[in-house]
């Protein structure tokens, strides 16, 4: 195998040729550096955090490979990734995963000591989020705590402290990705009641589409009462309607619980997050 080959494999291990799950982890974190800074963040910060997240997203899709390299063959949607399907080492993997977390690491020993504790709890986080598939029917609830940490580290980096402001907007991102990776779940049910992977997908049963509306509702007034707290306006009340009008779409596309159109609702809240992240920015501008 040629270093090209090998190069794109390693690629698709770091899932960068699949940008959503990037995308869904910059939105949050982008606010809360607007927010932090009240309007433009340093830039010093914005560069680290953004090159952060592309990096910790690719940590731990390599370690929730590794978790589940035994179980993925028997999914579906999985069975061709690189460690399921055996194009790399377990070894490889997770050789991988080290550098690229010191990598991460060494971009927040640039910053202050509270970002530099905090980044150490996210890393440990990381790790364990994968594992909880296996002893709890929530792992979308851990996930959304992992997925929401970059809030307080923006907020540290650009403050140097974490106001309750950020746990406003942190709670509102965790309500919001159980919601979206819950959708995310419902592709997989059928697959994981066979290999025993457990997912609030098959927690909330028949009740799924009510209760992941109750976790966009609860997302909704979060963001309203992060937004409340920092002093926003009209422009940012626009974002909120938009995002409402994306929730509402998603729950159209769940109705009917089929695979095809419930991923397409956990990708459509892509836009949710980018309108709102815009209308934020925009609401600072005018």
């Amino acid at each position: 195998m040629n270093l090209k080959s090998k190069f794109d494999i390693y690629l698709r291990l770091a899932r960068m040729d699949r940008p959503i799950g990037t995308l869904l982890l910059m939105w949050p974190c982008l606010m809360a550096l607007v927010l932090a800074a009240g309007g433009m963040p340093d830039i010093k910060v914005l560069v680290i955090f953004v090159i952060g997240v592309v990096v910790m997203r690719a940590c731990g899709c390599i370690i929730n490979d590794y978790a589940d390299r035994n179980l993925d063959a028997h999914v579906e949607r999985t069975k061709s990734r690189p460690l399921a399907s055996g194009e790399v080492s377990v070894k490889e993997a997770l050789t991988l995963f080290v550098v690229l977390a010191l990598f991460a690491f060494g971009l927040v020993l640039m910053l202050n000591p509270l970002v530099v504790k905090l980044s150490v709890v996210g890393i440990i986080l990381t790790i364990i989020y994968p594992f909880t598939k296996r002893f709890t029917n929530m792992p979308q609830m851990f996930l959304g705590i992992v997925w929401s940490w970059s809030i307080p580290m923006a907020y540290a980096a650009q403050t140097g402290e974490v106001p309750a402001e950020a746990w406003w907007l942190f709670m509102a991102n965790w309500c919001w990705t159980v919601a979206y990776d819950t959708m995310y779940a419902m592709v997989d049910r059928d697959d994981d009641l066979k290999v025993g992977i457990k997912s609030t997908a098959i927690l909330f049963g028949e009740y799924d589409r009510h209760i992941i509306g109750l976790f966009q509702l609860a997302a909704l007034g979060c963001f309203i009462t992060a937004g409340w707290a920092a002093d926003r306006g009209l422009v940012y009340g626009l974002g909120i309607i938009t995002f409402v009008g994306f929730s509402v779409y998603q729950q159209r596309l769940i109705h009917g619980r089929e695979r095809a159109p419930c991923f397409k609702a956990f990708l459509n809240n892509n836009w949710a997050g980018l309108a709102l992240f815009i209308a934020l920015g925009a609401d600072y501008l005018v």
